[in-house]
């Protein structure tokens, strides 16, 4: 569904709104100027009732088109990503493939050709698991088996992983809160280790690659007295507004026109966050002070 083909049906339906409206604000005036009968006072009624439903219909069919106009805009938006996070990849791996091919490059160059091959096919795997990883955050509704995770080893383990990933130094994301000497600041949760490392991955790889350089992201743990531990991942980067706070986590849903253009990303990280901690039990929060002032993340677990 185009923008342009709901026009017409959406502008209709606004007409036929505004019609509905009309004719029952003059039909009303009009029977209440003659002498009615108690049946008559009954048809009246009846009739208000049945013009206030056909209101509260239209009004719902409106907002029904608009919900639908904007996860159509999301689908697409969708898809041209996976496009984008496919066809790029795979393009410069034929590109290096026929260059081996046809000429018989030195071993530096031969190994620098490799290294970034390589590196094609892990945004590959990544997309590939993004999406299915999506589908099982959807439609999995078994129970699961929780167990005992110790917190800060499953973050250090994270955070070494973006770095590499994204070739930063290692105060570029730090740990704080944690230590090797008291048990208290080192918290283990319930839940599942290898959906909580994706949970975290996603939401570390999206403070990176939404700040600019240098990059400035922090952890923090800290256990609440109800038996939950919270995780802040706090970052110095484009921040999100006020209004965008909760859509954020909805499938394909990605903040600002001129973001989706300038990151890549499918707008399915967040929703599979959201999906695996609450099959966990667990929650995400996101704040921020809007455009430029950053943004911070609370996931918040059950502790053991």
């Amino acid at each position: 569904m185009t923008r342009h083909s709901i026009v017409f049906p959406l502008a209709l339906g606004c007409v036929l709104l505004l019609l509905v409206a009309a004719l029952g604000v003059g039909w009303q005036a009009l029977v209440l100027n003659r002498d009615l009968e108690e049946v008559d006072w009954l048809l009246v009624v009846l009739g208000a009732l049945g013009s206030l439903l056909s209101v509260a219909g239209l009004v719902w069919l409106c907002l029904w088109l608009l919900r639908e106009i904007g996860v159509n805009q999301r689908q697409r938006a969708f898809l041209d990503a996976v496009t984008h996070e496919m066809k790029t990849p795979l393009a410069s791996l034929r590109l290096y493939v026929d260059t081996l091919g046809r000429h018989d490059p030195d071993r530096d160059q031969r190994l620098e050709f490799l290294n970034r091959m390589r590196g094609d096919l892990e945004r590959l795997e990544r997309t590939v698991e993004q999406v299915l990883m999506a589908a099982r955050a959807e439609g999995d509704r078994k129970p699961m088996e929780l167990e005992r995770v110790p917190l800060a080893q499953l973050l250090r383990a994270c955070i070494e992983e973006i770095c590499e990933m994204h070739q930063l130094p290692r105060d570029a994301v730090r740990l704080e809160g944690a230590s090797s000497e008291r048990a208290a600041a080192n918290p283990s949760v319930r839940g599942d280790a290898a959906e909580l490392s994706v949970v975290f991955r996603n939401l570390l790889e999206n403070a990176v690659k939404y700040s600019d350089a240098p990059v400035d992201v922090r952890v923090c743990m800290r256990s609440g007295e109800d038996g939950r531990v919270d995780v802040e991942i706090t970052d110095s980067g484009i921040g999100i507004p006020s209004g965008e706070l909760r859509k954020i986590f909805q499938r394909f849903y990605r903040v600002g026109r001129d973001v989706q253009r300038t990151a890549s990303g499918l707008g399915l990280g967040l929703y599979i966050v959201h999906n695996l901690l609450r099959r966990q039990g667990g929650r995400v929060v996101a704040r921020s002070g809007g455009w430029g002032q950053g943004s911070r993340f609370v996931v918040t677990l059950r502790a053991v």
